[in-house]
């Protein structure tokens, strides 16, 4: 008979968020001083003064803020794609909706055994939980001696138990991308107050005003706020996007559950 999937063994790995968060720090860090701040996007090897339109040396003179923010946006980058592929994996190697209504099909005709090899088929997290209440569903048939009701409670529970094991995998890293989705901003509004303060200190202390300096200051200044926002605004929508994903399966989960539960008291009634 097909096992159920049981809860994951915790490993001594290093946990991945901390793992991305490290090498995106280093990885931002090595690209802002060795690709942005190569002296030929400068005027001259002293670094102050960008060339006219290069966009990597403005960029580079946005300051020490910039590489926290490039650090943000590599693990925006990172976790999207590594949640996109954990809940495509957790869908199954079919269609989720096709699966399901098949599971619906055979739990109608009472066919328990075609229900199950449908889940070793499909794979996944949701068939890992569909799996688990068809089994208890079998168990369930022969068993004496105990109530329906609590037959059908036995059913709801290895459900909701299985759901609650495969559920924390699909939300692993998500309070990342929420977390980057408020600080990215904040930060980034740090870097322009720092880059405006030090672009009127030098307004103040060179005796003539100059226009030109102040506005080029001001530019780069908002270099902060420009990633910043990007960021953020990537962060918020991968962090929609992916928990209405996780939102969608866990309604199927919720319906097949129901539909298992119902199909075991229709048979239970019928006989």
């Amino acid at each position: 008979m097909a096992q159920a999937a049981t809860a994951p063994k915790k490993s001594g790995k290093f946990p991945m968020g901390t793992v991305v968060i490290v090498v995106a720090l280093i990885v931002s860090h090595l690209i802002f001083h060795l690709v942005f701040g190569d002296v030929k996007h400068f005027i001259d090897e002293t670094r102050h003064e960008p060339k006219p339109g290069d966009y990597f040396g403005i960029i580079y003179k946005g300051g020490f803020i910039v590489p926290f923010l490039m650090t943000m946006a590599l693990m925006v980058i990172t976790f999207a794609v590594e949640r996109f592929i954990t809940i495509r994996k957790a869908n199954g190697t079919g269609s989720l909706e096709t699966f399901l209504q098949k599971v619906k099909h055979n739990l109608a005709s009472n066919n328990i055994s075609a229900a199950i090899a449908e889940c070793n088929k499909q794979k996944g997290s949701v068939a890992n939980v569909v799996l688990a209440g068809l089994v208890k569903y079998e168990e369930m048939e022969k068993t004496t001696g105990l109530e329906e009701e609590k037959k059908i409670l036995a059913i709801s529970k290895e459900i909701e138990e299985a759901t609650a094991l495969e559920l924390p995998s699909l939300e692993e890293n998500l309070p990342i991308l929420a977390t980057i989705a408020s600080v990215a901003t904040l930060v980034a509004l740090l870097g322009t107050v720092i880059g405006m303060i030090k672009a009127f200190a030098a307004l103040a202390t060179s005796g003539t005003p100059d226009p030109g300096a102040l506005a080029s200051g001001i530019s780069e200044a908002l270099i902060n706020t420009a990633i910043g926002i990007g960021t953020s605004a990537f962060a918020i929508i991968f962090y929609n996007v992916f928990t209405g994903m996780i939102d969608k399966l866990t309604y199927g989960i919720d319906e097949i559950g129901f539909s298992i539960a119902q199909s075991f008291a229709s048979s239970k009634h019928g006989k």
